[in-house]
């Protein structure tokens, strides 16, 4: 599965969320079977092309989301992890907080 995550750089699993419009990266994990197949960094969230990505991480529930939402894309946001690594940690755990209308 993909995931879009906003990011302050692209320093690998060292990077840190950030609120969307503050974002000066996108990272997108491509997670399968419990681990990180590969991550790549984009430097803005359409540069993907439209391809479709499975889950957007936020960093808080006040962001605009209806748009992922509309896109098929599960929305969750982090309760206080910071960096790539950590978030995908609690990913794994189902330690994040999902996003509902």
């Amino acid at each position: 599965m993909r995931i879009w995550i906003p990011v302050d750089s692209d320093n690998g699993k060292a990077s840190k969320i950030m609120p969307q419009l503050e974002a000066t990266k996108w990272a997108l994990v491509d997670f399968d079977e419990g681990k990180v197949k590969s991550l790549e960094f984009y430097n803005a969230i359409d540069e993907l092309g439209g391809e479709w990505v499975d889950f957007i991480i936020l960093s808080n529930k006040f962001e605009n989301y209806i748009d992922y939402m509309n896109e098929g894309m599960m929305v969750l946001v982090v309760r206080e992890e910071e960096s790539i690594e950590d978030i995908i940690e609690a990913f794994k755990f189902k330690e994040l907080d999902e996003i509902g209308l």
